[in-house]
């Protein structure tokens, strides 16, 4: 699959058909619009996707950004095992934001990946303060030589697919529902860094993510499955998501315990599923207390995953 990342305008392919959307999570929903994509592809066309980061919202108010179902690493690995043979992944600036239908239209599909189809869902907007709409695309297409074709909702019993749902599904700790959303099992991925090796000297060493898509949609205490990316085994253990109150803990950290296992994970790239959800993340007035209450998540955690569900 080709991938061309920023901005630079100009004829980069003579794609034929193109979807466009932020994609975040690829969704059944976002599903349903590759399908068409590659289903309408002809020889000698490329089903392309357009897509963008940061996204659109969290450029506009960073404090209400929301949150991440995928990264941009998780995003492309996805497009390519769904079929798309080129993805334009722009960065979502000022320059774009400002842009009116009409220019990103013309820059973008037209000129930039030669459209012949541009494949959209029904409630599709683009353009300067998303003032173009589903009538304004196919009139720019009578204008530039492209046609639309319109997908509708995918639903799953009678609920709207959607990165929203998704998140909601997420928050309430229901990953079976998530799951049946996204068409996969929930998971984050991130680089392991150093960390304070408080976890070891309790008896619980963590690997300490730094996540590759923040925000996170989730906080607390989880059950998970853990693996090295990309080929190594799934391994049980127990998550916390979150500040860290009862060590002082002030910025949002993922630290993941591998159940009897003494791993060098540092600098390795962990994905982690989320299995169930044990409890909110808690403040403590003694670390005696904490090793307490760990103990007791270890075991919920280790039934949780025997049963492999909440």
């Amino acid at each position: 699959m080709q991938v061309i990342t920023g901005n630079e305008w100009g004829a980069h392919a003579k794609s034929g058909v193109v979807t466009i959307g932020n994609f975040d999570g690829l969704h059944l929903g976002h599903m349903s619009l590759v399908q068409r994509c590659t289903g309408l592809r002809e020889p000698g066309d490329q089903a392309a996707m357009v897509t963008f980061e940061p996204l659109p919202l969290a450029f506009f108010r960073p404090e209400a950004a929301p949150a991440r179902l995928s990264s941009a690493r998780q995003k492309l690995e996805l497009m390519e095992s769904a079929g798309m043979d080129l993805v334009w992944l722009m960065e979502f600036n000022q320059e774009l934001a400002r842009m009116k239908a009409g220019e990103f239209a013309n820059r973008v599909l037209a000129v930039g990946l030669g459209a012949k189809t541009v494949v959209v869902g029904a409630d599709f907007r683009f353009g300067y303060r998303r003032e173009g709409d589903i009538g304004q695309l196919q009139s720019l297409g009578n204008t530039l030589g492209f046609a639309v074709e319109v997908v509708e909702d995918y639903r799953l019993e009678g609920q709207r697919v959607s990165s929203s749902a998704a998140r909601q599904a997420l928050a309430k700790g229901d990953f079976d529902l998530a799951a049946r959303l996204l068409g996969r099992p929930f998971t984050m991925c991130g680089t392991v860094i150093e960390g304070q090796k408080l976890g070891r000297k309790l008896g619980y060493p963590t690997a300490n993510m730094a996540l590759e898509a923040s925000p996170s949609p989730l906080h607390g205490v989880f059950a998970v499955r853990a693996r090295v990316l990309h080929g190594g085994a799934w391994l049980d253990g127990i998550a916390n998501l979150g500040v860290r109150p009862a060590v002082g803990g002030s910025e949002f950290l993922v630290e993941v315990h591998i159940f009897d296992q003494d791993l060098d994970l540092y600098g390795h790239n962990l994905e982690v599923e989320f299995v169930g959800m044990i409890r909110e993340e808690a403040d403590f007035d003694e670390l005696a207390e904490l090793v307490e209450q760990m103990k007791a998540d270890e075991i919920v955690a280790r039934r949780m995953l025997a049963q492999g569900t909440a």
